[in-house]
């Protein structure tokens, strides 16, 4: 990385961090989600394609909002994600970077052996020389790929689910990770 790219990432990552404050999270870490929340994912997810299982849509649903609570416990969660990120860097928190969450969520739904539901992975930012990359887990049918799937992302919001459809997400536009993995190793190369 040049310097120049290490100081504009610095900068960027300094303006944010006095953005997001010195809020910390509601005491007991972040709220449960409602029966109403979960339904909604739920069927979200079985309006992606008719081959969906709704008894496996209601499992990823309830697992997508119910377990980001469990790691945001293990995660020792009390600040923003951008400031738990440097607190991760620092080494004084145990994990919570983004592709944590993402290898956590993916490991965890994948225990479930789905058999109408496939999970993706993708990573935003990766060609945006300020800001730093972002990976999350993408749940789709399973005869279908990751921009017809739907986001679940607990990073985002503090161990609070985000969701949306993949091309909705007015925040980040996602890109295959195997295909940032290539490119990057490419770039390497050179």
């Amino acid at each position: 990385m040049t310097l120049k790219r290490w100081a504009l990432r610095v900068f960027a990552m300094v303006a944010v961090v006095g953005l997001a404050g010195c809020k910390s999270l509601p005491p007991g870490g972040p709220p449960a989600a409602s029966k109403a929340q979960i339904e909604a994912l739920a069927t979200a997810i079985v309006q992606m394609n008719p081959e969906v299982d709704p008894i496996e849509a209601a499992t990823a649903a309830r697992l997508a909002y119910d377990y980001p609570l469990h790691l945001a416990k293990e995660y020792e969660l009390e600040d923003p994600p951008l400031v738990h990120n440097m607190k991760v860097n620092r080494g004084t928190k145990p994990r919570g970077l983004c592709y944590q969450w993402a290898d956590d969520m993916q490991a965890r739904l994948a225990r479930e052996e789905f058999e109408t539901l496939r999970l993706h992975r993708a990573i935003a930012n990766s060609e945006n020389p300020i800001l730093i990359d972002h990976s999350t887990v993408i749940i789709s049918s399973k005869s279908e790929g990751l921009f017809e799937g739907i986001i679940l992302d607990p990073w985002r919001n503090s161990g609070v689910l985000f969701w949306s459809e993949v091309l909705e997400d007015k925040r980040y536009d996602w890109i295959p990770r195997q295909e940032v993995f290539a490119r990057k190793l490419a770039h390497q190369r050179r």
